[in-house]
């Protein structure tokens, strides 16, 4: 089969065999079993072929919820086959991101990898240009950009009815006073865990996709919970080039969430409050179809100005329907038919220089300028 290439890819060649892309998905915790999987299995013109994770349980989840899927302990069983493969998917821990990423592209693979691609920017810019060296596709999973109430937000925007916006609140909030462990909760710097480049990772790059490029960044990045070994209340706050505010925050030491989103602007605001459907659906082990990423009236955000009374002020914004598969679809189009990358490691990169400086930031207290 010919390879795809490039940030807007190839398509197959017209001698390339019919049928789906063969993917091959690296990890099936939290991120391989919940999102990627089942997203994948979704996706016309993709079929999951193997699975990789050397837990057991996982290996037996796996079987159980894709009899047909191959199942392999490590990434060498994976790579060993890349003939017979079409795409690599990587969703296993932040540290081993870059050396999967690169292994599969040295093996002739495109690949997709969950967010953050990479500990720091320069890595990221690695990838793109190795990736670019070998002609081949390499795309970054940032599926809240598909969220019901981004892709809301984007519309509300767009259409003018805030007039100019000067400060745009994001708020990705929980209450989990209680630590749970594992890397992503892990003080190591190797393991990439932290608030920071989780959360942070989704309300830095939805700021940049809405408003554009940072010249500054300011950041506070605290440890509350005793126990904790990373940062788990983080308020990050960016100048945009456009002379937009974003006040972005990620926190796990919540007692009482705030808006998922407030925005301010010459004519107008838009307040909207609860998370996206689609993470929790696919949790319950729902999958998509009629009706996905819908959510009832009661949960639409407001669109006005002047005070709000309890129930909100303003005149109800309909929320779109959340799309995660819409990230998959497009990933399958660039591969078969040469469309646009949904996201490149270029768009990933510019994330983790605003993530970067705001580490920096949070440590010596300082502005970053960028």
């Amino acid at each position: 089969m010919t390879r795809t290439t490039g940030s807007t890819g190839t398509p197959r060649s017209s001698g390339a065999p019919a049928g789906p892309l063969r993917v091959g998905l690296i990890g099936y915790g939290l991120a391989g079993s919940v999102f990627h999987a089942p997203l994948i299995a979704a996706t016309e013109g993709l079929v999951l072929d193997t699975v990789v994770t050397s837990n057991a349980e996982r290996q037996e989840q796996a079987r159980a919820e894709f009899p047909d899927v191959r199942v392999v302990a490590t990434p060498e069983e994976l790579l060993g086959r890349a003939a017979d493969l079409d795409l690599v998917v990587i969703a296993s821990p932040n540290k081993t991101h870059v050396p999967l990423a690169t292994a599969a592209l040295e093996a002739g693979l495109p690949v997709v990898v969950d967010k953050p691609v990479a500990g720091t920017a320069a890595e990221a810019r690695e990838l793109a240009a190795l990736a670019e060296e070998r002609g081949l596709f390499l795309s970054v999973f940032q599926n809240r950009r598909w969220d019901n109430d981004f892709l809301t937000l984007q519309k509300v925007v767009a259409d003018g009815e805030l007039g100019d916006v000067w400060r745009f609140e994001s708020r990705f909030e929980r209450w989990r006073p209680q630590p749970k462990g594992g890397w992503r909760e892990s003080g190591d710097p190797v393991e990439i865990g932290g608030l920071l480049y989780d959360l942070g990772s989704h309300v830095v790059d939805q700021a940049l996709v809405l408003f554009g490029p940072v010249t500054s960044v300011y950041a506070e990045a605290v440890v509350r919970r005793e126990g904790a070994a990373v940062d788990d209340d983080t308020f990050i706050a960016l100048t945009h080039a456009n002379g937009v505010r974003s006040h972005l925050y990620a926190s796990a030491t919540t007692a009482q969430l705030g808006p998922r989103f407030r925005v301010l602007g010459s004519k107008a605001g838009f307040v909207k409050y609860g998370l996206d459907p689609q993470e929790a659906a696919l949790r319950e082990g729902e999958r998509p179809g009629a009706g996905w990423g819908v959510e009832p009236e009661s949960l639409w955000g407001r669109v006005g100005s002047g005070e709000s009374p309890p129930t909100g002020g303003g005149r109800p914004e309909p929320t779109l329907p959340g799309d995660y598969p819409a990230y998959y679809a497009a990933v399958a189009k660039a591969l078969l038919d040469g469309g646009p990358n949904p996201v490149t490691a270029l768009e990933a990169a510019t994330a983790l220089d605003v993530l970067e400086a705001a580490r920096r930031s949070a440590h010596d207290g300082v502005v970053v300028k960028l």
